[in-house]
């Protein structure tokens, strides 16, 4: 690494809309579904309340239910997250779809394809060098570094892989930030 100063641009990984489930429909088999706009179902039961998150399959449009909450005391949920629950809040939509305790439960997983993007400034590989690029997730999209760095700057893998200095791998996905240094061509 150079004693120079660097150039450091910030760059931001941000959900466009929600990911589709990878789960299979009882109906047709398909594996993909979606939560669509995103709605609860809240039953009482005496003072228990069960809730789920409904999704629907993108093949055949069957509504199956995710369990978010099975027969809890009524006071032992906080009131904003109940109402929450009754309003069909978006927030609290994302929030329990990216919970990995409840996709490990219903046995599901996440397609990020498509619902994601980044946000950056303008790249210019013109710059002083050694330019250092600091990467944000607004959500946990997992993404490899290295494509996401050679799709921005233009760069095949290979150069990546020879003019990038990182400390997190870059071929495996990752949902959290990272920074990395991009290095003169030689």
């Amino acid at each position: 690494m150079s004693s120079q100063p660097h150039t450091v641009l910030p760059w931001v990984v941000r959900r466009t809309r929600l990911p589709l489930l990878s789960l299979r429909c009882a109906d047709c088999r398909s594996e993909s579904a979606t939560t669509g706009d995103g709605r609860f179902r809240v039953n009482a039961n005496g003072k228990l309340l069960d809730v789920w998150l409904l999704v629907r399959c993108v093949s055949c449009g069957r509504t199956s239910k995710l369990t978010v909450h099975e027969r809890v005391p009524v006071r032992s949920l906080d009131p904003a997250e109940l109402r929450g629950y009754r309003v069909n809040d978006p927030g609290l939509v994302a929030s329990r779809l990216l919970d990995p305790l409840l996709a490990r439960r219903s046995r599901f997983t996440l397609d990020w394809t498509g619902a994601w993007r980044l946000d950056a400034p303008p790249a210019s590989l013109d710059e002083a060098w050694p330019v250092q690029v600091e990467v944000a997730f607004e959500d946990p999209v997992p993404v490899r570094p290295d494509r996401l760095i050679a799709q921005r700057l233009g760069l095949s893998r290979n150069e990546v892989l020879r003019r990038i200095k990182c400390d997190t791998p870059l071929r495996r996905p990752t949902s959290s930030g990272f920074r990395f240094t991009v290095m003169p061509a030689d």
